[in-house]
This record gives structure tokens, sequence and C-alpha cells, in this order.
């Protein structure tokens, strides 16, 4: 935590010079107290008003006040300012991990363990500064005073009793601490569990499994009723002990002062001063053992938090790495080899051209290898052997981020923001005034569409987009794509989910957008790629034939039987 401090030291040290003043004060206001009431024993006839001690109990309790409150509005903006940089430290280190990561990881999971410990975090700071620290300093300071004014036997009971009331605390909660961490476990898996139920909400009902998945989510939940039933039982037999460690050092300690009354050694006022230090140390101690739980609960919430951001990033950018800046990009395959298991290589040997502002088409069976090729373009994967090149640069020495900026993809599973339709169009190039945004929907035929809904481009697509049919999410696709204006485009069946009539309305604007760009169309149907620049088919993670579409179809080969065999599929569904 010491880094998100530092930027805030000198609140941090003001706080802490408040904190010390208010716990002098503090102190000061039982020896006040001590005169006032030893004044006022006396007899009658000498009975004065003790102006000086009444005046100095009052300064002291409102110093003691007004300080504390000081305190705590300086430290408000240390506490909300580390949790802000953690938590952005925390989501910009997830989106500089690989995609490998975050297609194994849980979101419902993920995003538990983010929000425990942010709040973990807060109540850390609050708690270990304004009441450890503080109760620390009160406990010196009156064993300073009880040392200098009575027998040793006080303080000995004093500390004594708070040297086991704290062993106590510290054993009972380290062995409850594993209880805190079972519960966290099972509460994210339980919330991964219906987070993931819900955001499949279609493909239960498909399958009739609500009880399965309600049974699911109830067996995680009784694992965590199990686990949260030890935790309190656990917690109870810590409150029991400490309650009766504070309840005999108070029957001692008063006992001691009782039998000094009557020997004449003290007075009343030093019972006084003895039972409101006791309520002074006493009751922040009975706290400071909740304050060590929460603590230790707290520590745990962060530990898988600040786990997230001890996972290393599995693609980094190089020290040096150089910056893409370029209009026309060429890209090449230089004899790659991938594969997201080493014992199940999807790339074999792959070697191609796409000079800059041509166009490469990739056909095969599923499986064959072709949407690697765009998620090895992008560096979300480095690979195995071989290079990618841009303008002839290894994309492992650019930076990912100036690469990422000259390609634009139209994928073929689209996923939008539960956000309006302007906003995951814009997506493309966030800073794009509202008439480019406009120009851009024109262009993928999806501003007609827009318009006639009730709210245009307002409307909400809903989360991940169901509110739209498929062909309507992979043309407000096209359409950010279109925005963002890049000098490398990828189609990964960008017009799979259109029917017939969009589909050739939309291939004339993409083959309009992608001349002059070097573009990789990646494609089920041939139909959509025969004006292609050059054709390779590839099978199982090779290619084994490449050419232009009339030279394909002369050769005769697995590109010719693929083309033969769709014409008579379409052939005879119509």
């Amino acid at each position: 935590m010491l880094p998100y401090l530092m930027a805030f030291k000198w609140r941090v040290i003001f706080a802490l010079s408040c904190l010390i003043l208010a716990k002098v004060a503090n102190v000061t206001v039982p020896l006040y107290l001590k005169d006032v009431v030893d004044t006022l024993s006396m007899p009658a006839s000498l009975l004065v008003v003790p102006v000086a001690a009444l005046t100095g109990y009052g300064l002291a309790r409102l110093s003691a006040s007004l300080l504390g409150e000081l305190r705590d509005a300086i430290f408000a903006r240390v506490v909300q300012g580390a949790v802000r940089r953690v938590a952005r430290s925390v989501f910009e280190h997830l989106f500089g991990l690989s995609l490998r990561f975050h297609l194994n990881r849980q979101t419902g999971g993920m995003s538990r363990d983010i929000e425990r410990g942010t709040k973990g975090i807060g109540f850390l700071l609050n708690f270990t500064v304004f009441n450890i620290l503080p109760t620390l300093f009160e406990i010196v300071l009156v064993a300073g005073i009880l040392i200098g004014r009575y027998r040793s036997s006080f303080v000995v009971v004093v500390l004594g009793t708070i040297g086991v009331y704290i062993a106590y605390t510290l054993v009972v909660t380290e062995w409850r601490t594993v209880f805190r961490r079972s519960m966290n476990e099972l509460d994210s898996r339980a919330n991964a569990k219906a987070i993931d139920a819900l955001i499949n909400f279609e493909t239960v009902k498909y399958f009739n499994n609500e009880g399965f998945e309600s049974r699911r989510y109830d067996g995680n939940l009784a694992s965590w009723e199990a686990s949260a039933i030890k935790n309190q039982v656990s917690l109870s037999l810590l409150n029991a002990g400490q309650g009766a460690i504070i309840a005999a050092g108070v029957t001692l300690v008063m006992v001691l002062a009782a039998r000094g009354v009557v020997e004449r050694t003290m007075t009343v006022g030093d019972v006084v001063l003895v039972s409101t230090y006791l309520t002074q140390l006493y009751a922040p101690l009975n706290f400071l053992g909740f304050i060590y739980r929460e603590i230790k609960h707290s520590l745990a919430d962060m530990e898988r938090m600040f786990t997230l951001l001890d996972e290393p990033p599995e693609v980094a950018d190089r020290p040096d790495a150089a910056t893409l800046s370029a209009d026309a990009v060429d890209v090449r395959f230089d004899t790659v080899a991938f594969g997201y298991d080493a014992r199940r290589p999807i790339l074999r040997g792959v070697d191609f051209h796409i000079p800059a502002g041509k166009t490469v088409a990739v056909v095969g069976a599923s499986g064959a290898g072709k949407s690697t090729l765009s998620r090895l373009m992008y560096r979300f994967y480095d690979v195995d052997a071989g290079a990618v090149r841009f303008n002839g640069t290894d994309v492992r020495s650019l930076s990912q981020d100036s690469l990422r900026r000259h390609i634009g993809i139209v994928p073929q599973d689209t996923v939008l923001f539960n956000d309006t339709i302007y906003y995951n169009i814009a997506y493309g190039r966030p800073e794009a005034t509202r008439e480019e945004v406009i120009d851009a929907a024109r262009s993928a035929h999806i501003h007609d569409f827009v318009m006639g809904l009730p709210d245009g481009y307002d409307t909400q697509v809903g989360e991940r987009g169901l509110k739209l049919s498929g062909g309507e999410k992979q043309r407000v696709a096209i359409a950010r794509t279109i925005l963002k204006n890049p000098p490398v485009l990828i189609f990964d069946e960008a017009t799979s989910a259109l029917d017939s009539h969009t589909e050739k309305a939309i291939q004339s604007e993409l083959a309009a957008i992608s001349a002059n760009r070097t573009t990789l169309v990646i494609a089920h149907r041939l139909s959509t790629v025969v004006d292609a620049d050059r054709i390779l088919v590839m099978d199982q993670g090779e290619i084994v034939e490449a050419g232009t579409h009339r030279e394909l179809l002369e050769r005769g080969g697995r590109y010719a039987g693929m083309w033969r065999l769709q014409q008579e599929t379409e052939g005879s569904m119509a």
C-alpha cells in the first residue's frame, strides 16, 4: 500500500500529527477530572469552585474532539485516493493481461474479488492509522502516568491484562482467518456461477435447466453457509474470551484502588482517575480486537485482488519497442508456427504475404486455424516460431498500442457494450464527431434501421447486444470499424449473420472501404471472396492451396471441390 500513500505523504503527516495531539489531550482529561473530584471532596468549610481544573477539563475534551474531526477530514482524501488508484491499477493491469487469461477467468468471481479488495483498503487504512496506532500510543502514555503516580502493582495488572488480551486475540484470530478465506473462495465461486447463468439466460431457457442452475447455485451456497457458521461460532468464542479477560483486569484494578482509599494512600479522585483510564483503555482495546479481526479479514479480501496484480502479462512490450506509424502496411506471415497448447499445434509453418493495399482471403474448414491468424496479427498471442511482420518489422518489436491502432476487425461473434447504438459505433473512434458516426452507420447500411427505432441512436442494445439481431449487431460492428479507419482490415466472417440481400449491399461497401487497404478476409462462404487478389486454402494449420478464384477453379483441387459443394447446396436451397 505504501506506493499509493506516498502521493499524499503531507496529508498523512498532518493527520498523524492531529492524531497524536488528540490522544495527548484525551489522556489529560482524567487528570483534570481527578483535581475536580478531589477539590469537591474537601470539607464544606474549605470548598471552592475548581475553576482552573474545570476549564482545563473542558478545553482538553474540546481539543480531543476537534483534532479528531480535523484528522478524519484531512485523511479522507488519502483513503479515497488510495482506493481509486489501486482500483485503477487493477483495472489497467487486467487489460494488460493476455487473451489466454481472460478466456480462463470467471467474470463474476473476479469482480467480487476486486469489490471486496477495494473496500478492504479503506478499512485497513482508516482503522490501522486511527485505531491501532493511537490505542498503542495511549497505552504507553497511561502506563507512564500510572508508573509515576501509583504503585507498580497497578501497572503490572493493567499491562498484564492488555498483554493477555492481545495474545488471546492474535491466536484466535489467526485460527479464524482460514474460515474467512474459505468464505471468500466459496462466495466468489457462487457469484461466478450465478453471473454465468444469468449471462447465458437464453441458453438456460432453451434447455429447461432453471432447476439445474438453481441446484448448482444452492450447492455452492450450502458450502458457503457451513463456512459462515464456523466463522460466526469462532467469533463468539473470541468475543467471550476477550470479555472475560477485560472483566478480570478491571476487577483487579478496582480492588487495588479500593484498598488504596481504605489505607488512605489514594484519594477518591485517584479512584476516579484510575477507573477513567481503564474506561479509556479497555473500551478502545475491546474495539482493537474487532479492528484486528477486521484487518485480518481485509487482508484476506485484498489478498485475492493483489494476486491479480501479481499475474504476469503473457504478451508484453519490449523496453525498446518501436512505434508503428504508417498510412500503408505490408503484412507477412513468415513460416509461423503456433499452438494455444504445446501439445496441440494450430498453425504449422504458415507463410504468406499481403502486399499493402491488397486483399487476401483465407478459406477452409472450421478448426483449420483461420481465426488464429487475426489473433496473431493483433498480438493477442506471440508465435511459437517464425514471425508476423508489419512493413518488414516483427510485431514483437512494436508497441502493442501502436500496432492495434493500425488494425480494424469485424469479428464473426460481435459482442456490444450494454449502452446505446451511438456509443457502440463511436467506440471505434471515441473522439469522432456525431456526423462522422452517422456517416459510418450509413456506410454500414444501418442508419435507416436506427432512425426507425423509437429512440434512434440512443436505443439501448442490452447486455452483449442481445436486444439486436445477429445481422444488426454485425452491421454495428462494421460501422465501428469503418469509423476507426485503419490501414489494415480483418473481416472474420463479417457477413455471416446477414441475409443475402443485405450481404450483397454490405459486400459492395466492404469492397469500397477495403480498397487501397491491406485486408485479410476470413470466410466460409466462398462467394464472398471471389474478388480477392489472392485466396489461401487452409487445412489443419497449413496452406494447401493458393491463387486467385479463377486459378483455383482451373486447378480442380480442394478449393474447386468446396466451390462445387457450396453451389450445389445454394442451388438446392433455392
